[in-house]
């Protein structure tokens, strides 16, 4: 080998010794999950609502929460000290279409999540009734939620707390339609409280607008027509809870068969007056000032 080649293979050899060894390419990091305590009501309001969000995507495949859904679990974590378990597994029950039991009240929750039809089994036999609703939709009876024997169905986005209904005894369903917007009288079959079960017309079927009762008879109008449950041995002592929590604005659902409610017992020490911190219209009880009271009927 000539010197100058002599030179120039030392020379390669020299650079390769001194070149630092390359590193070996850097594992990705597995993304860490958030971390969720148990005692959730130990966070800040805006680290609960990232938790749960975090979660309802998780479980839905990265759907987004519904803002009022959010603030149920919010309102019961800071009232009932919900456990992260606790939302978790609610929302897989929500996600799933399952009935969730409340305990200790007797009801059921059913919901109608991106405005979808669903149908939930009720652990009574008999028909079913409002007493709370959970969606900033409307929870409206014949139109976005209908009973059935052992079962509810709700649309259009409603999410309610349901409770087996007043009637404990025989009931008959008796179908009723106005045609070509008129007028029209139907036998109910006895004695007994009416309530629309099922509306079959596109025109609404409102109580005392479009269908009411006249002594043993159902009449419809303006083209209600519908399927209505008339029951008998219909049991008393219906009441509803409702409460004004931090002085807000509070409704309840109040089923209009049994009329006008009354306060039964005041709960709080703030005083409910009615017309001032509780009123009734539509069907719902207003509370406000921090009433809280038991309604029922006389």
């Amino acid at each position: 080998m000539h010197r100058p080649q002599l030179f120039a293979a030392l020379f390669v050899l020299a650079l390769a010794f001194a070149a630092p060894a390359a590193s070996p390419p850097a594992q990705a990091q597995p993304a860490a999950r958030a971390y969720a305590p148990e005692n959730l009501w130990t966070l800040t309001t805006a680290e609960q609502t990232r938790v749960i969000s975090l979660e309802y995507s998780e479980q839905s495949g990265g759907r987004r929460i519904a803002s009022d859904q959010l603030r149920f679990y919010l309102d019961q974590i800071r009232l009932s000290h919900w456990t992260f378990s606790r939302v978790r597994q609610d929302i897989a029950q929500s996600l799933a279409g399952n009935v969730t039991p409340s305990p200790g009240n007797g009801t059921i929750r059913c919901e109608s999540n991106d405005n979808r039809t669903r149908t939930c089994q009720t652990p009574w036999q008999a028909g079913s009734r409002l007493v709370r609703q959970l969606s900033d939709s409307r929870c409206s009876e014949g139109q976005t939620w209908y009973s059935g024997r052992g079962q509810v169905t709700v649309a259009g986005g409603c999410r309610g707390e349901f409770a087996a209904g007043i009637g404990n005894g025989v009931s008959r369903e008796v179908r009723c339609e106005s045609t070509d917007q008129r007028y029209r009288e139907c036998a109910a079959g006895g004695s007994g409280k009416v309530s629309l079960r099922r509306q079959l017309s596109d025109t609404r079927c409102i109580r005392d607008s479009t269908w009411g009762t006249r002594g043993n008879m159902i009449w419809v109008n303006r083209g209600c027509r519908g399927v209505f449950l008339v029951a008998s041995d219909w049991g008393g002592g219906y009441s509803v809870s409702c409460s004004s929590t931090s002085n807000r604005p509070q409704s309840c659902a109040w089923n209009g068969l049994f009329g006008r409610p009354y306060l039964q017992r005041q709960l709080s020490s703030s005083p409910c007056r009615e017309g001032s911190s509780w009123w009734y219209t539509n069907g719902r009880i207003w509370v406000q000032q921090g009433c809280r009271g038991l309604f029922g009927t006389r």
